[in-house]
C-alpha cells in the first residue's frame, strides 16, 4: 500500500497552534484520545493492518525547511522556538493502537504527552478516510475532472453570494487528490471572479504553501475538553480564554465556544475577552439561532456585533453558507469553513462520519490516575465521552439531558 501522508505540515493550523499552546502551558500532561465511527462502520477484514502500517510510516515524515520557512511568513503569531520542536518531532507508533473485532469495526486509541499525541489526529483521521476508499474500490470511481469543475461552482456560487469562505476538508477527505483539486480550483475561480465574496485559505498548511494561500485556524474542542478534565468545566472556556491570551497575545483571535454549550460560555465571556477576541466560531446547534444569542451578547456588553466576526463550520455546504449569509450580513463579520462538502463530495460516494476525541487527561505523568472528560456542544448528537462522565458534566454545568 502506498504511503497516504508523506507530507508533515498535511495538517491542519490548529493541530500546530494547539500543540504551541499545550508546550508553553500544559508541558507534562498526559491524554487518551478515541477513535468514533458515528455510523458503526464495518471495516474490510485486515483494515486495522493497514492503519497500523500508515502510522508507522508516519516515523519517516519530517518537516523540510521549505514549511518552516512558510510558516515562518504567514503564522508570525507562531513563537520561533516551537520550529525547532518542530524541527526535532518524530512520530511514534508506539503511543497508537488499532484492533478490529471479529465484526469488523475499527478501535484506534492514542496515549501518552499531550505535545506527542496531539500532530498525531488529523493525519490518523486523514489515512483512515483514504485508506477506506482505496481498500473498498470506491476510489476508481473519483472523476477528478468533474470535481475541478463542481469546485469552480461551488466556489463562483459563494463569490457571487457574498460569502467570505475557506477549507476545512483535511480530516475527512475523499482522497489528499480530492483537498488538492478543490483548493486549486476554489483558488482560482476566486482570482477570475470578481464578486462581493471571496475565498481566503484553507485549513491545511501544506497545501496553504503549495498554492500560496493563508492557513486558517485557531484551536478545537480537546483544548477546552483537557482543561475540563484537569480543573472542571464551569471555569474551562475562562482558563482556555486565559492560556490562549497567554500564549498569543491577542492573534488568533477566533474562540471556539460551544464545548460545554453556550450557556456556561456565555456566563465565562466577559467584557475584556469580548474585546479581546476578534470573533466566535459556530459548530453546533442551530446556525441562525446561535447567531440570535452572540448578538445578543455583545450588545449586553455594549459592544457593537456587527464588528465581530462569527465563523460558521457545522456541517455546512454551500446552500446553507449562502443561507446564513442573507441573515448574517450586517449583523456580524461572517465567515464559512466548510469541511467534507468541498473534500469528500463524489457522486454516490458516502463520507467517512469519522472522529477523535479526547477522553481521558492527567495533570503530569506522575499522577497514577486519569480523569475522564468529555465534550457536550450545542447538539445531543455531537455529545462525546462516556456516558456516565457526560451525566456528570451535564449534572456540574446544570443542563437536562
Amino acid at each position: 500500500m502506498r504511503q497516504i501522508i508523506t507530507k508533515f505540515t498535511d495538517d491542519d493550523l490548529y493541530k500546530f497552534t494547539m500543540c504551541c499552546a499545550v508546550i508553553e502551558n500544559f508541558p507534562r500532561t498526559m491524554v487518551r484520545y478515541m477513535f468514533i465511527d458515528r455510523d458503526n462502520t464495518v471495516y474490510p477484514p485486515g483494515f486495522a493492518e493497514l492503519v497500523r502500517e500508515q502510522v508507522a510510516m508516519l516515523e519517516e515524515v519530517r518537516i523540510t525547511d521549505e514549511e518552516i520557512g512558510f510558516m515562518r511568513r504567514r503564522c508570525r503569531y507562531i513563537p520561533d522556538w516551537f520550529y525547532s520542536f518542530l524541527k526535532g518531532f518524530r512520530y511514534d507508533r508506539r503511543l497508537v493502537t488499532v484492533e478490529q473485532d471479529e465484526e469488523g469495526h475499527l478501535s484506534v486509541c492514542f496515549e501518552g504527552n499531550w505535545s506527542a499525541t496531539i500532530l498525531l489526529e488529523v493525519k490518523v483521521l486523514a489515512i483512515i478516510s483514504e485508506l477506506y476508499y482505496i481498500v473498498t474500490g470506491e476510489d476508481k470511481a473519483f472523476d477528478y475532472g468533474d470535481y475541478a469543475r463542481r469546485s469552480v461552482d461551488k466556489a463562483r456560487r459563494l463569490i457571487e453570494a457574498g460569502c467570505v469562505f475557506s477549507d476545512f476538508g483535511t480530516r475527512r477527505r475523499g482522497s489528499a487528490q480530492a483537498q488538492k483539486t478543490a483548493i486549486r480550483a476554489m483558488k482560482d475561480c476566486g482570482e477570475r471572479l470578481a464578486g462581493p465574496g471571496r475565498f481566503t485559505g484553507t485549513s491545511n498548511v501544506y497545501y496553504a504553501m503549495k498554492y500560496d494561500l493563508t492557513p486558517v485556524g485557531t484551536m478545537a474542542h480537546e483544548f477546552v475538553c483537557a482543561i475540563a478534565g484537569m480543573y472542571g468545566p464551569l471555569m474551562a472556556n475562562h482558563m482556555a480564554m486565559n492560556v490562549w491570551r497567554k500564549t498569543y497575545r491577542g492573534a488568533l483571535g477566533t474562540f471556539l465556544y460551544d464545548t460545554y454549550g453556550w450557556r456556561i460560555f456565555s456566563l465565562n465571556f466577559s467584557e475584556d475577552f469580548a474585546n479581546m477576541f476578534k470573533g466566535l466560531r459556530v459548530d453546533s446547534g442551530d446556525n441562525l439561532h446561535e447567531l440570535d444569542l452572540i448578538e445578543a451578547k455583545y450588545r449586553s456588553l455594549n459592544i457593537d456585533p456587527s464588528t465581530k466576526q462569527v465563523v460558521f463550520s457545522n456541517a455546512l455546504d454551500v446552500d446553507r453558507a449562502i443561507e446564513i449569509q442573507r441573515h448574517a450580513a450586517g449583523r456580524c463579520i461572517p465567515s464559512f469553513g466548510i469541511g467534507t462538502h468541498f473534500t469528500n463530495d463524489f457522486p454516490g460516494v458516502r463520507p467517512r462520519n469519522i472522529v477523535i476525541k479526547l477522553t481521558d487527561v492527567k495533570i503530569t505523568e506522575s499522577w497514577p490516575f486519569y480523569s475522564p472528560t468529555c465534550k457536550l456542544s450545542e447538539d445531543e448528537g455531537k455529545y462525546s465521552g462516556d456516558p456516565e462522565t457526560v451525566g456528570r458534566f451535564l449534572e456540574l454545568l446544570h443542563l437536562k439531558r
